[in-house]
């Protein structure tokens, strides 16, 4: 049987886990010592990640409309979740992470014009090293 971290239980959402071959449907568990998705189906797949190993939390923003996908990313790898109340949830993840950690997804346009930036920096440091 799963144990959970938590003392308190926060928040307690239904939401969707995108891992594998296809989507896992549970509730979200937002409490004081961690974020918990439990699996309705099958209670032992479970994932806990305790607030300390979330490095950031990326949420979907589309004009001032919250979109229902976000990602958690661990010191160990990333994590996609999807709830219907995303809002509730995201804003008792900051209560807990703080606003610096809880972030927008960068646009597709945002990492074109990053990944285009990183590959000018790096013909440009190609062509100095041939020039001397």
């Amino acid at each position: 049987m799963a144990q959970s971290l938590n003392t308190v239980a926060e928040l307690t959402a239904p939401g969707i886990m995108y891992v594998g071959l296809g989507p896992k449907y549970g509730k979200i568990l937002v409490g004081d010592k961690a974020f918990e998705f439990f699996n309705d189906r099958n209670v032992e797949e479970y994932i806990q990640i305790p607030w300390d190993y979330i490095v950031v939390v990326y949420a979907s923003v589309h004009g001032r409309r919250i979109d229902r996908r976000f990602k958690i990313q661990t010191q160990r790898g990333t994590f996609d979740f999807s709830s219907k109340e995303v809002g509730k949830v995201l804003k008792n993840m900051r209560e807990h992470l703080g606003d610096e950690k809880v972030l927008r997804m960068p646009s597709m346009a945002k990492k074109f014009k990053n990944s285009f930036i990183g590959v000018s920096e790096l013909v440009k440091k190609l062509l100095h090293k041939k020039t001397k």
